[in-house]
C-alpha cells in the first residue's frame, strides 16, 4: 500500500537537469529560488569582489532584485549575529557561501557550513550568529522581497509567529 509518506526523493533533485523544466527568466517556485541561490553561490565572480567586513555591524549588500524577490549578500565577522527575528510575510533561502554560521531556533541549534542551505516560510523565527573564529559570508533570497524583519525577545509557545505551520516550517537542503 502506498501513501504520501512512502514517497521520498533520494539525492538532490536539482542535480538531475533532465527532470527540471527549462529555467525561467525569473524564479517563481521554491526549487527555482534554491537553484538561483546555488547558481549565484557557484559563480564567485558575481559576489566575491563585493564582500566587505565591518567590525561594528553586519555588512549587507542587495545583490539583485527581480519581480517579487530580492537577493542579499551579508558578511559576518566573529561574534556578529542577527538577533532573534522573522521575515514577516517573506519566505527565504539562506545559503552559506564561506565560513560557518550557527542557527538558533526553538527546536535547537545547528551549524551551517559553506554550501549549506536553509529554506524557510513566512513567520519562521531564528537567530543566525557567527560563533566561529573566522569571518563568514551568506546569501539570502527573499520572496516576496523583504519589507519587514520583526525582532523577538524569546521564543514563546503562545506566539503564533514562533510556531509556523509544521507542513511548511523550514527545510534543510542538502548539498554535496
Amino acid at each position: 500500500m502506498n501513501s504520501d509518506s512512502d514517497l521520498q526523493i533520494a539525492g538532490d533533485i536539482l542535480e538531475v537537469p533532465h527532470l527540471l523544466q527549462a529555467p525561467r527568466e525569473h524564479p517563481a517556485t521554491v526549487a527555482e529560488f534554491v537553484g538561483l541561490a546555488r547558481s549565484i553561490a557557484a559563480d564567485r565572480s558575481q559576489w566575491e569582489h563585493l564582500v566587505q567586513y565591518d567590525a561594528t555591524s553586519r555588512w549587507y549588500h542587495r545583490l539583485r532584485t527581480g519581480p517579487g524577490y530580492e537577493v542579499w549578500l551579508l558578511s559576518w565577522v566573529p561574534g556578529q549575529g542577527s538577533g532573534l527575528h522573522d521575515h514577516g510575510r517573506s519566505s527565504g533561502v539562506l545559503t552559506v557561501l564561506d565560513g560557518t554560521l550557527t542557527e538558533h531556533t526553538e527546536r535547537g541549534t545547528r551549524a551551517l557550513e559553506a554550501g549549506a542551505q536553509r529554506v524557510f516560510a513566512p513567520g519562521y523565527v531564528h537567530e543566525v550568529v557567527n560563533d566561529a573564529l573566522e569571518p563568514a559570508v551568506s546569501l539570502h533570497v527573499y520572496y516576496p522581497g523583504l519589507t519587514e524583519m520583526p525582532m523577538h525577545t524569546t521564543h514563546s509557545a503562545h506566539s503564533a509567529r514562533c510556531a509556523p505551520p509544521a507542513e511548511y516550517d523550514e527545510v534543510d537542503v542538502v548539498t554535496a
